[in-house]
């Protein structure tokens, strides 16, 4: 009983400080932004708190995540093993979870301790306290693997002896501790013992390799998939595990980060309100009259929301039931509606302020602004493809349409004009340069929480911790991803596996459309596996040396990337879609699959037009001359 109160009280205290952290993220770019058009000094080293502000909204997410088992995994067919069968599967993903988060959490109490100058100040707080979100996540993300394996006290035991494998396996960032600590005798013995513990992981290279991407396949979290290679690559050439941190510190604490997280509560206040109703009325009232036209209504107002909150499954899960009896009621086929509204989920990729967008901007180090006015005309491409196939099945079965009543349409303007008009913002302050791109994301957060908790009244103020902890379940789940994955990049770029790459293609491949060709085969099949966000950390430092190589703008190859990675989210076996709309629609996860395949089709021709029509891309580049 003790146990369980101190738990729920330490649960209670993990929300409140993260739901603190996410406000106060948002609080101070709005502040610096105020104090500028007051010509006012603002807070002294804000920028530098709120870089820094990052590290432990997305480590202690992350171990909220951990917490409610919402990190991001794969299963393939795992949910359907008997009793036994699933027991061994949760002893296997328990231990090698365990194994690898207390690896990454000796490397980072390791990266902690010898990584900053004592001295080194962020305004009146030592560095270390900000990088010390890193052990802290790692470690509750360690207990929690352990304590979420099972409810049988055997498989937690399994579990646990992957925390004793790690202990072992750790000694190399325990050894580089104590040596910066002046302890030499302890550190020496603790090196010889690595040295042994090495060898016998090197030995098991491949093997470990293996078990990891099966335990990815199964259910472990991506996270620890992206992070034990990370940890086997490294043991394997002799690097330093320290590097998986100090990469994970760089890339959180980078300028333009804040975003993501700050995009991503802008996209929950809206979609945990009446928006979508809102918008249903709207785009209803302006094309319902249209052959199709409660079909384009339903993509327009999926692209919309899954622009803002950058994960396609809050889209179907907020308003996917909504559409589904809309589109039912005005005659469409469940099977079609099905297939539609599953496709949609993730069409609004393209559009700013969406977060893949901003992500791959800083991994390619690329213009954001060029990245995002060059995905305006692709992403309405795609949107038009996608409801072209509305209307020409409205046409084929006769669907009725909805009758055009001017006064309704002026009636429902007004109520959704808040929502409507949030994108244009976004754009005017960020392409205009009037704000930066946190500073922007921070202005959406304000502006959502005015908009629905006190002009619309849709989220009571009491609700609103709610609201963002939710929001920081996603936030949590993907960063966890980002600060694993930036260390197996580096590894991948240290190794000059891109520069091999490149002569390698280059030696075979003379043709600038065949290697686009085969860009998008490859793509693909990334996209069946890896989620968009791992995806843009590890493959694309591979992809920007091949588009140099062969041509490519950058905008345009970050386009093409986005673009078949959108479709991944479509394709079986393990596209997230799928997965979410089974549920949402409460249809067996065979049937989605068959009812996705002619969407999926028309979207990879769309793609291919993407590909080889690189002015939708450059068009608007040129004409704004960003």
């Amino acid at each position: 009983m003790a146990a369980g109160k101190l738990r729920a009280g330490l649960h209670r205290a993990e929300n409140l400080l993260s739901f603190l952290l996410l406000a106060l993220l948002a609080l101070m770019p709005f502040v610096g932004v105020i104090a500028r058009l007051l010509s006012l000094s603002g807070i002294r080293s804000s920028a530098d708190y709120i870089q820094h502000l990052v590290l432990w909204v997305a480590f202690l997410g992350g171990a909220i995540t951990s917490r409610e088992g919402k990190h991001l995994a794969l299963t393939v067919g795992s949910e359907r093993a008997g009793p036994k069968l699933k027991q061994a599967i949760d002893g296997f993903t328990g231990f090698l979870s365990a194994f690898i988060c207390t690896i990454l959490t000796l490397a980072s109490a390791s990266f902690v301790a010898i990584g900053f100058d004592p001295g080194a100040r962020i305004g009146v707080f030592p560095v270390w306290i900000a990088a010390l979100a890193l052990p802290v996540g790692f470690l509750l993300m360690t207990v929690r693997a352990v304590a979420r394996s099972s409810e049988r006290p055997v498989i937690r035991w399994i579990a646990g002896a992957g925390v004793v494998a790690g202990l072992l396996a750790g000694f190399g960032p325990v050894a580089n501790t104590l040596w910066s600590f002046g302890a030499d005798g302890i550190a020496a013995a603790a090196a010889v013992l690595q040295t042994g513990v090495a060898a016998a992981m090197n030995v098991l290279h491949v093997p470990l390799v293996l078990a990891l991407i099966a335990a990815a396949l199964l259910g472990a979290p991506v996270f620890v998939l992206l992070g034990g290679l990370a940890v086997l690559f490294f043991t394997h050439s002799g690097g330093s595990l320290e590097v998986i941190p100090n990469e994970a510190y760089t890339m959180l604490s980078g300028p333009t980060i804040p975003a993501l997280p700050l995009f991503t509560l802008a996209g929950f206040i809206i979609s945990e309100s009446k928006a979508g109703e809102r918008l249903v009325r709207l785009f209803r009232a302006l094309f319902g009259w249209l052959p199709g036209g409660l079909a384009i209504m339903s993509v327009v107002i999926c692209a919309f929301l899954t622009t803002f909150t950058g994960a396609s499954g809050v889209t179907i899960l907020a308003v996917g039931s909504l559409l589904m009896f809309i589109l039912t009621a005005g005659s469409y086929q469940e099977r079609f509606s099905t297939g539609l509204l599953t496709s949609a989920g993730s069409i609004g990729l393209l559009f700013p302020p969406s977060l893949p967008i901003i992500l791959y901007a800083v991994i390619a180090q690329v213009s954001i602004k060029d990245m995002f006015v060059g995905g305006l005309l692709p992403g309405f491409f795609m949107v038009l493809t996608l409801s072209a196939m509305g209307v020409v099945r409205a046409v084929r079965d006769k669907i009725p349409r909805v009758a055009f009543v001017p006064s309704e349409a002026v009636r429902s303007i007004l109520p959704s004009l808040g929502e409507v008009l949030l994108p244009f913002f976004i754009l005017l302050l960020f392409l205009g340069g009037v704000m930066t791109i946190v500073e922007t994301a921070a202005f959406a957060v304000v502006y959502a929480l005015v908009l629905e908790v006190a002009v619309h009244r849709d989220i009571p103020w009491k609700k609103v911790p709610e609201v963002f902890f939710k929001s920081g379940l996603i936030v949590g789940g993907v960063l966890a991803i980002l600060s694993v994955a930036k260390g197996l990049s580096y590894y991948i770029v240290d190794a000059e596996i891109p520069m091999r790459l490149t002569d390698w293609l280059l030696a075979r491949v003379g043709s600038k459309y065949i290697f686009l060709a085969l860009l998008n085969v490859a793509l693909l099949i990334v996209g069946c596996f890896l989620d968009i966000f791992s995806a843009i950390t590890v493959v694309v430092p591979l992809i920007i040396p091949l588009g140099v190589a062969y041509g490519v703008n950058p905008v345009h190859l970050g386009i093409i990337f986005l673009a078949n990675l959108e479709l991944g989210y479509l394709t079986p076996p393990v596209g997230m879609n799928l997965f979410l709309a089974s549920y949402a629609f409460n249809k067996p996860l065979g049937a989605i699959y068959r009812y996705v395949v002619p969407f999926l089709i028309v979207e990879l021709g769309a793609v291919l037009v993407i590909t080889y029509m690189p002015w939708l891309t450059t068009v608007l580049l040129g004409i704004l001359k960003l």
